[in-house]
């Protein structure tokens, strides 16, 4: 398919406004299917998985392409849980246009406000379609007037729904000036999309001014491409998948109106900080991008790859990234949903699937020539996994294989993360939300079948010193033959937040030999990372050792080993030893009318709220300390709070002596 001829659109949007309906019908409207699928019996196109089919909702971004008057339409359908958010932004720039999908009787929640702004900071040419206007018609023009009041009046109509509200009057193509609609009259919307297109050419504006509204669509196709491309123009469609109304019109809105490959803003590619342009004509220099990740239990492991210049067959040599060794393609697919097609070659605007590549992973870069070696896409801003539970094997030996499957499952999925806790000895999965870890659980069990137990994280305290003090341990040891002694005297003394452990070392007179005053320091550093009272590392203290007594015969390593280590817990015992907990910094996102709920549960929790503002999307943004002991449900609590409307991140701020009933429990767990 040549290059003009191809648009690639995701298709964005909330949960449950119908944009895997709205797909599945257009695969079917345009003749590319013979079935048409429903969400309710799970034999949909895109939604062909397990766990998509059981949820009734979409879990995965899946592609799929149709055929529209010579036009090659790649439509990505997308996760609209707010939960699985990252799987719908991680697609991005495998697109050129966003398609923002809204219904009547669905209020704007923020979830489709933050895919509308981030596309934006993509620079995707963007698209807004509200969609089962035959359910709520009435509510048609409440809810293109809350689009303009949150995305701008830029957001204009290119169809209408006509006066019942059963079909869609073309306002743009060939206007049905004599329809009646239910929001405005087709005059004057067509006036009010050519007057938007024509303020970004002069040429055409003196022309316009002179002809009035007779501007042909190939007039506008320039300006209007460029209006796309700065945002100065959101076109707004409406559509019924119940009855047919408007899905031809918006068909032709994908071909006619929305950017091929060519006329879109060009990825945000860059080498070592600098942009990189590409060249969608060029069939030189291959550059592609992985897009998605998925692991299937017969082909291994696919990356799914957007060409962005030259092109990709059979044999072709591929480099990753900057490593210096080629991979070669022998099988190409294309996808469609669960069918599998091989093909010859994906030009330029083309996506395709390489299978059993492992050195492919989410966001690389491929090439075919050293001299885009570096190239990478710019760093997606994704969200923060937050909600993290403790996973271990429910058989022993499985350790290995569970590393191997949350590597497996963290791949497919850029919003959920891996940690190994060393100090602890815990493996943490987080995500976005108990829905979100509870499909990747579940994915563990049915597709790698490996079971697991989940558990609550432990909290990382630390202990401290409130004052200083000294301490002093002589350790004597005689059990015939050569015995053991070492005496070791220190002092110690807090040292500000965030300092660490300092050691020092005065012994003067050979008191305690230079070559053994690093056995000192490691009996030192072995109780620093034991804790004193409650197991867990001592933070924030300078340890000074400043004499000491050694037996030229006696005294040895493991002695001064654990007289530094016990002289250590002497002075912790006489200096005020505490526990700190770990304090975070919260963002809350949330709309206005939860901010008392939400402010007065912080504050019961031991929360600090430092400010807040208010966008003009009717949203605030609360800015909070608070300890992370009240922060592990955090993520029920707030979709509780908000009906699942509010969102959070947190970060790493400080640590802050313990409240006394907290300090006697930690240490009563390490008894």
């Amino acid at each position: 398919m040549p290059t003009n001829l191809i648009r690639n659109i995701a298709v964005v949007g909330q949960s449950g406004t119908g944009k895997t309906t709205l797909v599945e019908k257009l695969l079917h409207f345009s003749g590319t299917t013979n079935h048409l699928g429903k969400v309710e019996k799970g034999d949909t196109v895109t939604d062909f998985d397990n766990q998509s089919i059981h949820y009734h909702h979409s879990i995965e971004a899946t592609p799929v392409a149709l055929a529209w008057k010579k036009h090659r339409l790649n439509l990505i359908d997308t996760p609209g849980q707010n939960e699985l958010i990252g799987r719908s932004l991680s697609i991005f720039p495998a697109v050129e246009t966003t398609a923002l999908v809204l219904d009547p009787q669905t209020p704007i929640t923020q979830i489709s406000q933050q895919l509308f702004e981030f596309a934006k900071t993509q620079r995707k040419c963007q698209m807004v379609i509200i969609n089962k206007i035959d359910i709520a018609p009435n509510q048609c023009q409440q809810l293109l007037n809350e689009i303009n009041q949150l995305f701008g009046g830029r957001c204009l109509p290119i169809n209408l729904p006509n006066a019942q509200g059963t079909s869609v009057v073309d306002c743009y193509f060939e206007p049905q000036f004599e329809q009646p609609t239910l929001i405005e009259s087709v005059a004057n919307t067509h006036e009010q999309l050519i007057d938007q297109v024509v303020e970004e050419d002069e040429a055409l504006m003196e022309i316009y001014l002179e002809q009035g509204s007779e501007l042909t669509p190939n007039q506008l196709h320039d300006p209007l491409e460029q209006a796309l491309r700065l945002g100065h123009l959101i076109p707004v469609c409406f559509t019924s998948c119940e009855n047919n109304a408007g899905l031809s019109l918006l068909l032709d809105a994908f071909t006619q109106l929305m950017p091929m490959p060519s006329e879109g803003n060009p990825p945000l590619l860059e080498k070592q900080g600098k942009p990189v342009s590409i060249d969608c004509d060029s069939l030189e220099h291959t550059v592609a991008h992985v897009f998605k990740v998925s692991n299937d239990p017969y082909l291994g492991k696919l990356a799914y790859l957007r060409v962005y210049q030259g092109e990709i067959h059979s044999g072709s040599q591929l480099y990753v990234g900057d490593t210096n060794k080629a991979f070669k393609v022998n099988h190409l697919y294309q996808l469609q949903g669960s069918l599998r097609s091989e093909i010859h070659k994906a030009l330029p605007g083309d996506y395709c699937v390489l299978a059993k590549v492992d050195e492919l992973d989410f966001d690389s870069i491929v090439h075919d020539s050293h001299d885009e070696d570096d190239v990478a896409l710019h760093a997606l801003s994704l969200p923060t996994p937050m909600h993290g539970v403790r996973v271990q094997p429910t058989k022993r030996g499985d350790e290995q294989k569970l590393s191997d499957v949350l590597n497996k499952i963290v791949s497919e999925d850029p919003s959920l993360r891996v940690e190994l806790r060393s100090r602890t000895n815990e493996t943490i999965l987080s995500g976005l939300g108990e829905f979100h870890l509870q499909i990747a659980l579940e994915k563990m069990r049915d597709i790698y079948k490996l079971d697991v137990q989940t558990s609550q994280p432990s909290i990382e305290y630390f202990e401290t010193i409130t004052r200083p003090a000294e301490g002093h341990y002589r350790h004597k040891k005689q059990s015939g033959g050569a015995g053991q002694f070492g005496e070791v005297q220190l002092k110690v003394r807090p040292l500000e937040r965030g300092a660490g452990m300092q050691f020092i070392n005065k012994v003067v007179g050979g008191a305690i030999p230079t070559s053994l005053i690093p056995a000192v320091e490691k009996g030192i550093h072995q109780a620093v990372a034991e804790g004193a009272i409650s197991g867990n590392p001592i933070h924030d203290i300078e340890v000074t050792v400043y004499d000491g007594k050694y037996h030229s015969v006696d005294s040895k390593e493991i002695a001064f080993v654990i007289a530094g280590k016990k002289a250590l817990l002497n002075a912790i015992e006489n200096a005020g030893p505490i526990v700190l907990e770990p304090i975070a910094q919260l963002q809350v996102n949330i709309p206005i009318e939860y901010v008392g709920d939400v402010t007065g549960d912080l504050s019961s929790h031991r929360g600090l709220i430092e400010g807040s503002h208010t966008s003009n999307m009717g949203y605030s943004f609360i800015s909070a300390k608070a300890p992370m002991t009240e922060l592990q449900d955090y993520a029920a609590r707030l979709r509780a709070m908000t009906g699942g409307q509010g969102t959070f991140s947190l970060t790493p701020s400080h640590y802050e002596p313990a409240p006394p009933k907290l300090q006697k429990e930690v240490c009563a767990e390490d008894v």
